[in-house]
């Protein structure tokens, strides 16, 4: 069952006995998870019949045991279990043993007063599992993936219709470029924001720039544009923001490069006919990432991505040798790749 479906049907209080959510995405999970604990036990029945279970440290029999024991002044009990790796490929090793003919059993007759809910973190689980089959035959198989590049404004405008405040869409590119495709950091951001904005319910583009919480690989990105456009002045005040935010220069230079490195990789081979999906799974890169390399790429010539890069690793070299004071290496670094002949992109 989908995300959507599973939501809905639990905020009308239609519960399966056994949920498996599965994928990386962190804010699906918590946000079902949530709604289950909301939606199936009072906050007084909480206190009592709520159980969270690491299963790296305890078994699935104990689990079941639980499961299998009527609630404590309450109609129903959840119990929250995570690292269930017994449903990957291949399990993790722990010193725990799991019966997981036991958890076969329990799945074929479960206890109509308790809602088990598995949290597998993993990018995959093995859906040829019988335990895995059997779940996902009662609809209790929830996929939790990373959403789509081109979904993230769908998700800010949902998330911001539930917070009862407005975005404006100059605002959006801003919630992309600063958050990706993380939608428990959009999540924050769009929490904090409307804490700001009050009674006034509305995000503009100013008020997003003053108070979007900045993370270095935004920033890096917005020093690729200063010297795609050949800015000293705001690469200088990217740099220097960067710098009271106490980010290590060596670090910043790493990420730095590794973006020139995404967008010179992009570039090559986009002219061999790969697009943004293969260039995605060639270099093992998030495909919003390549999206955003593959829109600067353009900005510069191959000769110039060529350049950039042996100017990067100069600076690298002068700043691990000690030959220069780290700022000031990554100050030169700029004021070079900014300064370089013009050429004009293809």
């Amino acid at each position: 069952m989908g995300y959507f479906d599973t939501l809905k049907n639990i905020k009308k209080q239609s519960f399966l006995p056994v949920y498996l959510l599965y994928g990386t995405e962190s804010y699906l999970i918590q946000d079902i998870r949530q709604a289950i604990t909301k939606h199936a036990l009072t906050d007084s029945e909480a206190d009592v019949n709520l159980s969270v279970y690491d299963l790296d440290e305890i078994s699935i029999q104990e689990v079941l045991m639980d499961a299998e024991t009527f609630p404590f002044l309450g109609e129903r009990k959840v119990l929250i279990c995570h690292n269930p790796s017994f449903f990957k490929a291949k399990a993790d090793k722990t010193q725990v043993e799991h019966d997981l003919k036991a958890l076969q059993a329990y799945l074929d007759n479960p206890a109509d007063y308790s809602i088990i809910v598995f949290i597998a973190s993993y990018e995959k689980i093995d859906e040829r599992k019988k335990i895995v089959k059997q779940i996902k035959s009662a609809g209790g198989l929830v996929p939790c993936q990373s959403i789509k590049d081109y979904e993230v404004s769908q998700w800010i405008q949902s998330i911001a219709k539930e917070l009862h405040i407005q975005v404006d869409s100059q605002a959006f590119d801003l919630f992309i470029q600063e958050n990706g495709t993380n939608l428990m950091a959009i999540r924050s951001e769009l929490e904090k924001l409307a804490l700001y904005v009050g009674e006034d319910k509305h995000i503009t583009r100013e008020v997003a720039e003053l108070l979007l919480s900045h993370n270095p690989q935004a920033s890096a990105l917005k020093l690729v544009d200063a010297i795609m456009n050949q800015d000293m002045r705001r690469a200088m005040f990217l740099f220097k923001d960067l710098m009271k935010q106490n980010e290590e220069p060596i670090a910043l230079l790493a990420l730095f490069a590794s973006q020139f490195r995404l967008i010179y990789q992009s570039k090559l081979m986009k002219k061999k006919g790969y697009n943004q999906n293969q260039i995605a799974q060639s270099v093992k890169a998030h495909p919003f990432a390549v999206k955003m390399a593959m829109k600067r790429e353009t900005g510069f010539t191959k000769q110039q991505l060529d350049d950039i890069m042996l100017h990067l690793s100069e600076a690298d070299a002068a700043m691990k040798q000690g030959r220069m004071e780290k700022e000031l290496a990554f100050e030169m670094l700029l004021y070079r790749i900014i300064h370089r002949n013009q050429a004009t992109p293809s």
